[in-house]
């Protein structure tokens, strides 16, 4: 019994424990809400006025920004009145101008047509004064105007055709009398003219590129690839307009086909850098050594002729770059060997000493651009250097007449060079051109009034032409040779000079019965 009384007393406080703490932390949570809800109240008030400060701070801002525009605005519109008054007057000024300048030239027109008018009004008169005189001159001498003009014409056709003829005549018989002085001359220019030729015609070699960009490729930044080029090769390049092509110049044969190789590689390559042009450069070289080796194996085994030092193919070798007015050394020295053999055999002399004397009688072209002296000399002194025998330095020496030739070997090979330099179309055009030439100098000869037939002879030299001796008279003929000459140099290209030679034949045929 006390324990339940016990029991229950503890219940008791606890649930009355229980319920007091709840009003108690009701009573506080009410309190904090009411505190929370003042502080709330307090924040929102600040914020207000906060905002309401900041929104005055920005309308004064705005207004100022306003403000500082409209000064800027009306500042700039002033300046450009300003500026649009001061165009104002200057158009009223030019306006001015050319109201003056029209004035003067309408003024200038008036006089000009009052002038032009005058002139026609004297042109008249000096038109009718030239009708009465003629008519004057008709009466007096009995002729028309265009009776007249034939008259004379015929008369003055007859007298300067004999003067022209006799004045002609003159001058080339005094032209004679100097013509060693002027053969001298002539002469001279000639191989000047040739020798520029030459120069550009064995100097230069031309490469094609796939394409215009390349050409910037091969400059390099700053010119680093073309100098490389330049200065490892000893070849000038020259990029000008020229499409899809670069010219490379160079007197040394040898060096502007090395050139040309390393330029082919690096182009199809397409990595174009100066060690990589060092590394092309060294490769075409080693390969243009080869291809000299090899030609003049070739020479030396086309010909027959053996036993030449290794140096003197080489030598050989060298020729297949160099030209001379268009032929190919290499070619033409194989040729002459050839010829020379021939020549030989049936003279009956020593046949492999003409040979070996017409293949290497050009010898001194393989490095005429790099020593001093004709290739004749320099040929003279390399087979003396390489022990050739003296049958064939004297035919290298004597084979352009420098000196006398004195054994058949030397006259043998001077003939052979000729005749392989001579004949049509060894130098400069193929045999096709060479008949082309010849029949266009026929045909314009042909179409001359009074020509009856011409003849190109001497290998397109001379023409010789027969003239109708009914029409062109022996006066005509010195006027119509002329008149060839100069219609031959204006309308035809070839090497040298063409003689026009005109004949001139009257037969008279009687038979005696």
């Amino acid at each position: 019994m006390p324990y339940l009384i016990a029991a229950a007393t503890l219940i008791v406080g606890l649930l009355a424990g229980f319920f007091g703490g709840r009003v108690l932390l009701k009573r506080a949570s009410e309190k904090d809400l009411n505190s929370a809800e003042e502080r709330a109240k307090n924040i929102l008030n600040d914020a207000i006025k906060q905002s309401e400060a900041k929104k005055r701070e920005a309308l004064l801002e705005a207004k100022e920004e306003i403000h500082k525009n409209r000064s800027e605005y009306e500042r700039e519109v002033k300046e450009r009145r300003a500026e649009i008054t001061k165009q104002e007057n200057r158009l009223r000024q030019k306006e001015e101008t050319l109201d003056k300048k029209t004035e003067t030239l309408e003024k200038k027109s008036e006089t000009l047509a009052d002038k032009l008018s005058a002139l026609d009004t004297q042109h008249e008169e000096v038109a009718l004064i030239k009708r009465s005189q003629l008519e004057m001159l008709e009466k007096i001498s009995g002729y028309t105007v265009e009776e007249a003009k034939a008259y004379l014409i015929r008369n003055l056709e007859s007298e300067v055709t004999h003067e022209a003829a006799m004045k002609i005549k003159d001058i080339e018989e005094h032209l004679k009398e100097e013509a060693d002085e002027k053969a001298r001359e002539y002469i001279s220019l000639a191989i000047q003219r040739v020798a520029a030729d030459q120069v550009v015609e064995a100097t230069v070699s031309v490469v094609p590129l796939p394409n215009d960009e390349m050409k910037g490729r091969i400059i390099g930044r700053e010119g680093r690839n073309i100098r490389a080029i330049e200065t490892l090769t000893g070849v000038d390049l020259i990029i000008d307009d020229t499409p899809e092509a670069i010219t490379l110049s160079s007197f040394d044969p040898v060096r502007r086909e090395v050139a040309r190789l390393s330029l082919e590689k690096l182009i199809l390559d397409g990595r174009i850098h100066p060690a990589r042009i060092e590394e092309m450069v060294e490769k075409a070289k080693r390969e243009v050594e080869v291809t000299i080796k090899a030609e003049g194996d070739r020479a030396t085994f086309e010909t027959g002729v053996h036993g030449l030092n290794p140096e003197i193919i080489k030598l050989l070798g060298r020729m297949r770059y160099r030209t001379s007015y268009g032929q190919n050394v290499l070619a033409h020295s194989i040729e002459v060997s050839h010829i020379a053999g021939l020549l030989a055999s049936e003279l009956g002399v020593d046949v492999m000493t003409a040979k070996r004397a017409g293949l290497l009688h050009d010898i001194g072209k393989a490095i005429d651009h790099e020593v001093e002296g004709s290739h004749v000399t320099i040929g003279v002194d390399i087979a003396k250097k390489y022990k050739e025998s003296e049958a064939v330095i004297h035919a290298i020496h004597a084979h352009h007449g420098d000196v006398e030739a004195k054994t058949v070997i030397a006259c043998i090979v001077q003939a052979s060079d000729t005749i392989s330099a001579a004949r049509p179309g060894a130098r400069r055009e193929n045999i096709e051109n060479y008949i082309k030439r010849l029949e266009k100098l026929e045909e314009l000869t042909n179409s001359f009034n009074g020509v009856e037939s011409s003849y190109a002879i001497q290998a397109g030299r001379e023409i010789r032409i027969m003239v109708k001796p009914e029409v062109i008279s022996e006066d005509q003929m010195i006027l119509l040779a002329r008149e060839i000459a100069k219609r031959i140099e204006n309308e035809l290209e070839y090497p040298g000079q063409i003689k026009v030679n005109l004949l001139r034949e009257t037969k008279a045929i009687e038979y005696a019965k």
